[in-house]
């Protein structure tokens, strides 16, 4: 009896696991985006007369934080798509990296937004399969490039960046420089590899060909 309350208990958890986190995180980036809205009206209340009555209006209005802010993204992106665009975004990128303290932030920033959303770039762009901490023992990995300036000249040979996930939370994790040789580049997508990592190896990938140390 006890033994199949138990199950009927697990059973019952990973419907509603998988339900819980999704809404979770969902309502973490809608409360996100709502922040970002809130913040904006409160600056045009400080910033305008008596806006603070359309502001109390906009603020009781559920969701419209969320749909604001995702258009205001979404043209952002029309908006600089075209040369005019392009002008003023120079043009802000010239006042923001002349900014003490600002500049360090956002110059840091940009270049990481930039490698990884860039379509050209290979930032988290394959799995890995790499021995950590210690030799003989192995874990996922990602790669995130090559090492750069007076690093790549300090190591010599030929290394390569990557980054090791924790689990369940992959979005901390150890950065790496490690021979190449000593890399496996594995067949699964990397949308296959988080899952294996979040999952704590529980959700396998489907079955691929032997790995092959990366040449």
């Amino acid at each position: 009896m006890k033994r199949h309350l138990k199950q009927y208990f697990i059973t019952g958890l990973l419907v509603w696991l998988p339900m819980g986190i999704t809404v979770w995180v969902l309502m973490w980036m809608v409360g996100l985006l709502d922040g970002i809205f809130l913040a904006l009206l409160g600056a045009a209340d400080a910033l305008v007369p008596g806006m603070h009555v359309i502001s109390d209006k906009l603020r009781a209005i559920p969701g419209l934080g969320v749909i604001l802010v995702a258009a205001g993204v979404f043209f952002t992106g029309v908006f600089v798509a075209n040369m005019f665009g392009q002008w003023w975004l120079r043009q802000w990128h010239k006042v923001m990296i002349r900014i003490p303290v600002v500049r360090s932030i956002y110059s840091s920033v940009k270049q990481v937004a930039d490698t990884l959303f860039s379509g050209s770039g290979h930032a988290f762009s394959k799995a890995l399969l790499v021995q950590y901490p210690r030799q003989g023992i192995w874990t996922i990995a990602f790669l995130t490039g090559q090492p750069g300036g007076e690093v790549a000249t300090q190591l010599g040979g030929d290394y390569v960046s990557v980054y090791v996930p924790t689990t369940p939370n992959p979005t901390s994790g150890f950065f790496l420089m490690l021979p190449r040789a000593d890399v496996i580049e594995l067949k699964m997508s990397v949308d296959e590899a988080l899952k294996y990592v979040i999952s704590m190896g529980v959700v396998a990938p489907g079955a691929a060909a032997t790995p092959q140390p990366h040449a």
